[in-house]
């Protein structure tokens, strides 16, 4: 049995991983915390059954198995730097660690890394691609929701050689509103989203450079985010160049392969929706032949698949348990 922390637990993200905790047979306490020290504790549901405790540095490292970190990029060092001191396992949802290099994660968000031997120590969390590793890793890096939705339909198809050498991937993705977090912004507000669908990070977005380093061939990635009308669901549309002889066939069967043993990721027939995987952990992909493209679409819940559901995933993994325990769904809905 796991004593599991979750910091940042008050998030969108955090909410939805204490739940999904609180269903884990494997986990014998969850103790909820804020990203920030002192104050007092506060109530984590209406009737006052949780209370979210304040950020305890010292108890990271000693009192937990498991810690979790629900913290916007930037603010968790010190917070993973308490939990390694100790012997907990961390599986950190911010982007702290997703990079190999500290040089790159310096461009990307414009500041030094705080801890750049840990980018190297860091395992990428994807989990379907990268088990082995996560199985031994002290400290597991979640991927970002739109490169999860990204790399699980692209890689399949890059491994296996079946895509074009040094042609572009370009992904349109879509996502509801909880990607930008629980902060209020003008950009996430009811009356400028309601009815309206627009493009950002056109460019710039930080997820197209974390998309990129993950992908071990020559190709350059144009990623084009969009904002749309619901409150969760990630939807992309991923288009591909294949080598020359490569069929519809060749790429079902590569995504057929890469996931015949993955409980969570499943090629369907046709095209996924969000719908479908709504408070869920699963990914469907449907891939389609346009014009001489080919064209894969993956659909996720950004806030599970995404977020918190992949990060339990990873915990599953690294600690032995069922990969699929407190994940199970039942008519959609997490227990």
């Amino acid at each position: 049995m796991s004593r599991v922390a979750i910091v940042g637990a008050t998030g969108y993200a955090g909410a939805e991983l204490g739940r999904a905790c609180f269903g884990h047979a494997g986990i014998e306490s969850v103790t909820l915390m804020s990203g920030r020290t002192g104050g007092e504790r506060t109530p984590a549901d209406p009737r006052q059954t949780r209370w979210v405790e304040p950020l305890d540095l010292a108890a990271l490292g000693s009192d937990f198995d498991v810690v979790f970190l629900c913290l916007p990029h930037g603010v968790g060092h010190a917070a993973t730097a308490a939990a390694l001191q100790g012997e907990a396992r961390v599986v950190d949802l911010s982007s702290d660690h997703r990079f190999r290099d500290a040089s790159v994660y310096s461009r990307v968000y414009g500041a030094d890394h705080p801890a750049p031997e840990l980018c190297d120590a860091a395992v990428y969390g994807l989990t379907e691609h990268g088990r082995a590793d996560i199985a031994g890793a002290r400290l597991v890096a979640n991927p970002g929701c739109y490169p999860t939705a990204a790399l699980l339909g692209l890689l399949p198809l890059v491994n296996a050689g079946l895509v074009a050498a040094g042609t572009r991937l370009t992904i349109d993705a879509k996502s509801g509103v909880s990607g930008a977090g629980k902060s209020p912004s003008d950009t996430t507000l009811y009356g400028n989203v309601n009815e309206a669908c627009r493009a950002y990070g056109v460019g710039t977005h930080r997820h197209a450079p974390e998309i990129a380093s993950r992908i071990d061939a020559d190709h350059p990635v144009t990623f084009v985010p969009h904002l749309v009308p619901m409150f969760r669901g990630m939807l992309a549309t991923i288009y591909v160049e294949p080598r020359a002889g490569v069929t519809l066939q060749h790429a079902q069967a590569a995504l057929d392969d890469a996931y015949a043993n993955a409980p969570f990721v499943h090629r369907i027939e046709g095209q996924p929706t969000t719908g479908s995987v709504a408070r869920t952990n699963h990914c469907h992909l449907g891939v389609a032949e346009a014009d001489g493209a080919l064209v894969v679409t993956s659909a996720i819940d950004n806030l599970v698949k995404g977020a918190a559901g992949a990060a339990l995933q990873n915990m599953n993994v690294m600690l032995g348990f069922d990969e699929q325990e407190g994940l199970r769904s039942l008519d959609g809905v997490m227990p």
